[in-house]
């Protein structure tokens, strides 16, 4: 952390060339390759098992690879310690020690430095001060974690991990054991410090949600492997895969063939997936096209900024549609009417690659 708050920390840019990682015959990594650039929020964004967190871990000396080797600012640290690495690491289980304040935990990695790196006291306490501003708890200071809420703690945690001015921050789920409401305001509050400090940050969750308000760039994760790498915008809007299209956010699924460049769906056809998502499906009471598909609502919810349809396809396929509550209204739509579902958009994959 710079003094003052006038200038940006100073970061690394990160490598990751041909990691594999097994456990036993459970390959984590399977010839993994990423490029973090320095200052940047990158999101490793996948389910359970996919290997995100084994990726950090050996980002951060926590683990080894079997192979490859991890770049910091271009030179490998494969044979450096955490420490080595200036690696600040935040868990999703805060990690706190309960019997120091707020300020002594923020200040505990600066006061146990060998006695030739370790500031004085003055320096620590502008430090500690400074970080306790940062993360708006000062009046906090004198206070245990036992006196805190979730969302204190782990700031607490993220400035702990700020005080010894790492080079790159790590963090592991670091919201996933609090409540949504939260979530959403740490995940905000987390944008601004970022930016604020700039130091070269990569965190994992399972949250897409999370990872496209937060993440300058999202790496989608899949059994060991990357599917894609991009800006919130382009995972989301250009999935490159099935996969990505599927993970991120609500989507319909169906199967279609394509006739003279035009998607169709069609139950009987094996060649195609066709994907939608809820909010890209009209909803109605006449036919109007090839596409419209005959079904019956099962399921409306209308609390909240959009109203939430659900309804089985004649064949007894389940299909979700998100529309206005004007849109709504209009339609004067009720449970267990016949309706026409009609998509507007289509992603088509064949063999899990998109053609359109």
């Amino acid at each position: 952390m710079a003094s003052g708050g006038d200038r940006k920390a100073v970061s690394v840019s990160i490598a990751v060339r041909n990691v594999t990682k097994t456990f036993g015959s459970f390959t984590a990594l399977d010839n993994v390759s990423l490029e973090i650039p320095q200052g940047s929020l990158v999101a490793l964004l996948g389910p359970s098992g996919s290997g995100k967190t084994t990726l950090l871990r050996i980002i951060a000396g926590l683990e080894s690879a079997d192979s490859g080797e991890v770049q910091f600012d271009g030179r490998d640290i494969g044979d450096r310690t955490a420490r080595e690495r200036r690696v600040g690491f935040v868990f999703q289980h805060y990690a706190l020690f309960r019997h120091m304040t707020v300020l002594e935990n923020i200040a505990f990695g600066l006061r146990v430095r060998p006695r030739r790196l370790r500031p004085s006291r003055a320096e620590i306490a502008a430090r500690v001060g400074q970080l306790l501003d940062l993360i708006q708890l000062r009046n906090q200071a004198g206070r245990y974690p036992a006196q805190l809420s979730g969302g204190q703690r782990q700031r607490v945690a993220l400035a702990r991990a700020l005080a010894v001015e790492p080079s790159v921050l790590l963090l592991d789920e670091p919201f996933g054991a609090l409540d949504a409401k939260v979530r959403q305001e740490l995940r905000r509050w987390l944008r601004e410090l970022h930016d604020e400090v700039g130091v070269t940050s990569v965190f994992v969750t399972h949250d897409q949600d999370e990872a496209l308000e937060v993440a300058d760039q999202i790496a989608v994760m899949n059994a060991g492997k990357i599917e894609q790498v991009g800006t919130p915008d382009e995972v989301y809007h250009n999935p490159a895969s099935s996969f990505v299209y599927n993970f991120l956010g609500n989507v319909n699924l169906f199967h279609g063939r394509v006739e003279d460049g035009t998607a169709r769906i069609d139950r009987e056809a094996t060649g195609h997936l066709l994907f939608v998502r809820p909010h890209a499906l009209e909803i109605g009471r006449a036919s109007v096209g090839p596409n419209s598909l005959r079904a019956r609502t099962t399921h409306i919810n209308a609390a909240g900024p959009v109203v939430k349809i659900e309804a089985l396809t004649e064949w007894g396929a389940r299909v979700q549609v998100e529309i206005s509550q004007d849109r709504f209204a209009a339609l004067g739509l009720r449970k267990d009417e016949e309706v026409f579902i009609t998509p507007r958009d289509l992603a088509i994959f064949t063999n899990d690659q998109r053609v359109s």
